[in-house]
C-alpha cells in the first residue's frame, strides 16, 4: 500500500463514472490539520480498536473528495493509518499501525442537528476556517455514496461496484444506525444498508467473498450483496474492501434484542433457539458445497491447539482473574490434542467467524438470515479465512445465550412453553443452547453435541476471548465470561 497522499477527483453530481476531473485541495498539509483534531475524536470512537494505547501520529493512506472541499458541503473520503504503541501480543516487529476508512464532511459551520458529528474547527492547513465532521450523521454525503454505487463510479481510487441484477433506485432517504458497533452503517429507505469498514486490510474480505459465494449457491438465509465499494491502492494495485451493500430486512428483529426481550418478560425462546440452529446448519451446509473443505489431522489439530494455548497463555496474563482457572482451561485443548493424537480426524471448512445473537436477524414471517461475515475483526485476514470446524460458529452461539441469559437481571422463565415450571436465567441458556443444537442436527445431520471435546475447546477458547475483550473495553460484563470460565475449568457439561 502506497504510503503517500493520493490526489484524486470528487464526482459530479450524479457521482458517475464519467465525472469530469477536478482540482483536489486534499494535499500534503491537510493531514497535519487534521491530526491533533484526530488524536482526541478517533479513540472516542466504538470502532477505532487500539483502545487503552494513544496515537502517536497518523500516516496519510489515500484521500479523494467526493464532493469538492471548498463548496457549501464538502465530503473527503479518507484512508489513514494511526500509529501507537505496540502490544506484546502483536509481537516483537514494528507494527505499521491500523488503516481506519474515514468520511469527512466539510462545512463553514454546523447546523444543530449535526452537533453530535463534530471532529472540529481548523484553522491552518488547505481547510483553514473550515469546519470537519462525521459525515455519515448527514443526509447527502449518504445520498452520494448510494448514488456512486448505482452508477458504478471510478473517483481516483475508489471503485463502486454492484451486483447488475439488483435494482438500486435513487432517491431513497438515507438514516444513520445509531446502534454501537464495530463498523458503521446507513440504511436508505426500507431497501437497502450499506455497511461501511472502519478498520481497513488489503485481500478478500470474507464479509464480502462469502455474502457472494452464498448468493451464488441460491443460499436464502444470506441477503446477496447489491454493491460493494473497493479502493486499488499502492503500485500493484492492492484491494482494499471498505464497504458492502446489502437488502434492508424490513421489519427483521436482531437477535440479541428479540432475546432480550423475551427473556425480560419470562417468554420461553427455545423455539427460536432450534429455528436459529436449522439457518446456521443452512449457511454451513452451503459453505461447504460452494467453498473447499479440507480435513483437519493431528498436526492441523497440533497447530489450532497451540493456537488457542497461545490465546489462554496471552490472557492470563493479562487479566490475573484468569490465572487460578489456566491450568484447568488447558485440559481442555489437550484433550483434543490427545484425540488427534489417536488418529480422530475433523472436517474443516469456511464459517461465520464471529457468530452470535447480533449476528442474526429474524424476519416478520420467523425465517431467520444470518449477517455480517467479517469474522473477529482483531484477527488477522488470513486467519479468518481459514477453513475452521463449525464447533467454532457453535460455541460462539451457545456464549451468546449465557451472555443474554446474564443480561436481563434475575428474570424467571418458562422451563418449556408447554411447561408451567419455572427457572433460572442460567436454566434459559442451557434450554437454549440444547435447543439450536437440536436445530442444528435436524438440518446437518450431524449435533454439535456428539463432539463434546472439540465443542468445549472451541468454547473455551472464545470464552478466554471474551474475558480478554470485556477486562479492555467493558469491565462490569467481565463477570460474564467469567462465569463460563468457572464452568468450563469444571468441565461441566453446558448442554
Amino acid at each position: 500500500m502506497s504510503e503517500a497522499a493520493t490526489h484524486s477527483v470528487h464526482p459530479s453530481a450524479t457521482a458517475g463514472p464519467g465525472a469530469k476531473a477536478a482540482a483536489s485541495t486534499a494535499g500534503p498539509g491537510l493531514l497535519a490539520s487534521l491530526d491533533p483534531l484526530l488524536r482526541e475524536w478517533l479513540p472516542r470512537q466504538r470502532w477505532f480498536a487500539g483502545k487503552g494505547r494513544p496515537v502517536t501520529g497518523f500516516t496519510l493512506v489515500s484521500a479523494t473528495e467526493l464532493l469538492p472541499v471548498r463548496s457549501k458541503l464538502g465530503l473527503l473520503h479518507l484512508l489513514v493509518r494511526a500509529h501507537q504503541p505496540v502490544l506484546p501480543t502483536q509481537g516483537a516487529l514494528p507494527h505499521p499501525g491500523d488503516c481506519y476508512q474515514l468520511l469527512i464532511g466539510v462545512r463553514e459551520a454546523l447546523p444543530p442537528r449535526l452537533a453530535p458529528a463534530l471532529i472540529g474547527h481548523l484553522d491552518k492547513g488547505p481547510l483553514a476556517g473550515r469546519t470537519v465532521y462525521e459525515a455519515l450523521y448527514d443526509i447527502r454525503p449518504a445520498e452520494v455514496l448510494l448514488e456512486a454505487l448505482r452508477t458504478r463510479a471510478h473517483i481516483g481510487e475508489l471503485r463502486f461496484e454492484r451486483d447488475m441484477r439488483q435494482d438500486i433506485p435513487s432517491g431513497p432517504v438515507p438514516r444513520r444506525v445509531t446502534a454501537e458497533q464495530s463498523n458503521s452503517s446507513i440504511v436508505y429507505g426500507d431497501t437497502f444498508i450499506l455497511k461501511l469498514l472502519r478498520r481497513i486490510v488489503s485481500g478478500t474480505n470474507p464479509d464480502l467473498e462469502l455474502p457472494l459465494a452464498l448468493a451464488r449457491e441460491g443460499c436464502p438465509r444470506v441477503p446477496a450483496p447489491a454493491g460493494w465499494l473497493l479502493a486499488d491502492l499502492g503500485p500493484d494495485r492492492e484491494s482494499y474492501v471498505l464497504g458492502v451493500l446489502q437488502p434492508y430486512l424490513k421489519g427483521a428483529a436482531d437477535g440479541w434484542e428479540l432475546a432480550l426481550r423475551e427473556l425480560a418478560k419470562g417468554q420461553d425462546f427455545t423455539a427460536e433457539a432450534r429455528a436459529l440452529g436449522r439457518a446456521t446448519a443452512e449457511v454451513h451446509t452451503a459453505l461447504a458445497r460452494v467453498l473447499p473443505t479440507v480435513t483437519l489431522g493431528p498436526t492441523q489439530v497440533q497447530l489450532m491447539v497451540d493456537g488457542m494455548t497461545e490465546r489462554l497463555e496471552l490472557a492470563a496474563q493479562a487479566v490475573p482473574a484468569l490465572q487460578l482457572y489456566a491450568p484447568a482451561l488447558r485440559t481442555a485443548f489437550e484433550a483434543l490434542a490427545d484425540l488427534a493424537a489417536e488418529g480422530r480426524t475433523w472436517t474443516a471448512q469456511r464459517v461465520h467467524g464471529d457468530l452470535h445473537l447480533g449476528q442474526c436477524l429474524r424476519a416478520p414471517g420467523g425465517a431467520w438470515s444470518l449477517i455480517d461475515f467479517e469474522g473477529e475483526p482483531s484477527k488477522p485476514l488470513a486467519e479468518r479465512r481459514m477453513p475452521q470446524p463449525i464447533a467454532r460458529d457453535v460455541a460462539g452461539m451457545l456464549r451468546s445465550f449465557d451472555y443474554a441469559a446474564h443480561s436481563v437481571p434475575r428474570p424467571v422463565v418458562p422451563l418449556r412453553a408447554d411447561d408451567d415450571s419455572t427457572a433460572t436465567a442460567a436454566d434459559w441458556a442451557t434450554g437454549c443452547r440444547a435447543a439450536y443444537c437440536t436445530g442444528y442436527a435436524e438440518v446437518s445431520g450431524r449435533d454439535p453435541r456428539t463432539d463434546p471435546v472439540l465443542l468445549r475447546a472451541c468454547e473455551t477458547d472464545k470464552a478466554v476471548y471474551e474475558v480478554v475483550y470485556e477486562a479492555r473495553h467493558r469491565p462490569d460484563w467481565l463477570p460474564v465470561p467469567m462465569a463460563a470460565i468457572r464452568r468450563l475449568a469444571a468441565d461441566e457439561d453446558p448442554v
